[in-house]
């Protein structure tokens, strides 16, 4: 599990990956998708174009969140060191 986990680590900090991860967030903003959503159903009571902006902006916090988790486990020059 822990192999699986650091070659995810590996791969979530090339570069390319963040392209990909801003090029799918800049194609999920735009209207096919927002067309899609933007429906007069509701789910729980909150219309469906909320829980799609919602789940969005959670998900893209979460993968920057992995991109920063996997930069600092692989460049231990970038983190400050704690005085005594």
């Amino acid at each position: 599990m822990r192999r699986i986990f650091s070659r995810l680590m590996h791969r979530l900090q090339l570069q390319e990956s963040w392209i990909i991860f801003f090029i799918m967030g800049i194609i999920m903003m735009n209207f096919p998708f927002l067309h899609i959503f933007n429906k007069s159903v509701t789910l729980l009571e909150f219309p469906l174009m909320f829980i799609y902006l919602t789940a969005g902006w959670a998900f893209s916090i979460f993968i920057i969140y992995l991109f920063m988790r996997a930069s600092r486990s692989h460049n231990p020059a970038s983190e400050e060191k704690k005085e005594p």
